[in-house]
């Protein structure tokens, strides 16, 4: 493949290059608890025969002491506090991406700065276009970072959600996720260096899904499918009008995409590999090789929205797959919609660097709890994003759960709210 508009086409462009622009470091946080999509199915009363089409086994659950702004910043600051002084202060740009947000005004990425001891010289703000605003955030800040009007200057983007979806929801439920996905942008791309200029989009109007209220989302579960297919078709397609002689069945060792739930993954990446001529009798093994290391942690969490294409990525990393460098190809799609189809370089380094931050234990120590346990925090949730003047916060009742949490460690957690002014508290 030969890349238009200055991207790096060379499969060997390893990460170690310092003229390279991308991700440095990427860590997760997925909440403190977890219930099996199996005990959402029968407390629902849902088809059993529909579960196997999700391809997951748990979802992340939001305690009440949880909420976008905790969970951004427990995302957030194994990243921060890892960095010398001297690193943590060229950070200039913070940007949250979120469909949780806290105001119509005032973005919750001021809560997220103060939170993690950010210097006062930083740009912040927070952006929504659905599940696809982290990306768009993060092209938008490495072009920042690759123009040189800030020589070794950072950003960080945080894609932080949670679910305010109860039985209304119907088999979205047990596909809903919860928590986080930080990523500290820079020259020093040790994650995942991006092929610069080598991307495809594709946007229009649709309404396939919506969070018209703090209180509850809507979905239309058909006209999502095919927006999200279209895209993936058509952003690749503009992908290939940028990057000469490009072949998606071939030249991407791994293909990591927008993740609601691992099914419609699936889906997609037969729907693309069909339409580019792969054999019919080859497309189920590509899947196992190329994507399937990618939801691993999907499959346990649900669609983190605009984190889970980098949840995905993550999976990838942790998986054991790259033994050397290896060029990605992700799509990132938001409802709505819009999306991205781009690449980037990952290799060794990149994986040691995301196994760094033990994203599988964090994983492995959440509270499993039951669907009874659920219902009764449920309303809760749900009410986490709704404007009110005063409002406290009672950790007593959840201690139960949090006392079966492994390895606890300090989070910020959220306390409740002092006219309209949300309160936090480390515990």
């Amino acid at each position: 493949m030969t890349a238009t508009a200055g991207a790096t086409a060379g499969a060997t462009a390893g990460a170690a290059d310092r003229t390279a622009y991308g991700i440095e470091a990427l860590n997760a946080w997925c909440g403190l608890a977890r219930i099996t999509t199996a005990d959402l199915f029968a407390g629902r009363g849902l088809d059993p025969a529909r579960l196997d089409n999700l391809m997951m086994t748990e979802r992340s659950i939001g305690l009440p002491i949880e909420d976008p702004v905790t969970n951004a910043v427990n995302a957030a600051r194994p990243l921060v506090d890892a960095l010398p002084p001297e690193e943590r202060d060229r950070i200039e740009l913070v940007v949250t991406s979120t469909e949780s947000g806290v105001d119509y005004s005032k973005s919750l990425t001021s809560y997220v700065h103060e939170h993690l001891g950010l210097n006062r010289h930083c740009r912040l703000l927070e952006v929504k276009q659905a599940c696809f605003g982290a990306t768009a955030a993060l092209q938008t800040a490495v072009g920042y970072l690759a123009s040189g009007i800030s020589p070794g200057a950072k950003a960080l983007v945080i894609a932080t959600d949670v679910a305010v979806v109860d039985e209304k929801a119907e088999y979205s439920e047990p596909a809903a996720g919860h928590g986080a996905v930080a990523l500290l942008l820079g020259d020093d791309p040790r994650v995942l260096a991006l092929d610069l200029g080598a991307f495809g989009n594709y946007s229009y109007e649709t309404l396939d899904s919506a969070r018209p209220s703090p209180r509850f989302d809507i979905a239309d579960v058909d006209r999502s499918l095919f927006a999200y297919l279209d895209c993936l078709k058509h952003s690749y397609a503009d992908y290939a009008s940028r990057v000469v002689d490009v072949d998606v069945t071939t030249d991407f060792d791994h293909l990591v995409m927008h993740t609601p739930f691992a099914g419609l993954v699936k889906a997609g990446h037969r729907k693309l590999m069909r339409e580019h001529g792969a054999a019919p009798h080859t497309i189920d093994a590509d899947f196992t090789r190329r994507v399937a290391p990618s939801l691993v942690y999907p499959s346990v969490v649900g669609n983190l929205c605009s984190g889970s294409v980098y949840l995905a990525l993550a999976s990838l990393l942790d998986s054991g797959a790259l033994t050397g460098p290896r060029r990605i190809g992700l799509f990132s799609y938001g409802s709505g919609c819009s999306s991205e189809f781009f690449s980037g370089v990952a290799d060794e380094r990149s994986a040691a660097a995301v196994a760094a931050q033990g994203i599988k234990a964090h994983l492995d120590h959440r509270a499993r709890i039951t669907f009874d346990e659920y219902l009764r925090m449920l309303d809760h949730n749900l009410r986490c994003l709704e404007p009110v003047q005063h409002r406290t916060i009672d950790p007593e009742p959840w201690e139960p759960i949090l006392a079966r949490v492994a390895d606890r460690k300090e989070i910020l957690t959220f306390t409740g709210v002092k006219d309209y002014h949300r309160q936090y508290a480390w515990r």
